[in-house]
């Protein structure tokens, strides 16, 4: 067979057909980072309220 023979495949890119194709690499990354911005986010709103119901401070 030749490459002349060979039909692309499906999942290829093929130019000029208009629809993006986004990696799912990308995609993971994307959601692994957006977690990760969330549960930090969280938990310094966690810390910041323990610390003004007065969870940290000192008790006398």
């Amino acid at each position: 067979m030749s490459e002349v023979d060979k039909e692309p495949d499906a999942a290829e890119d093929r130019p000029g057909d208009g629809t993006p194709r986004k990696r799912p690499g990308l995609v993971i990354l994307a959601v692994v980072a957006a977690a990760l911005v969330i549960c930090c986010c969280s938990a310094a709103l966690g810390l910041i309220i323990s610390w003004s119901a007065g969870l940290f401070h000192p008790s006398a």
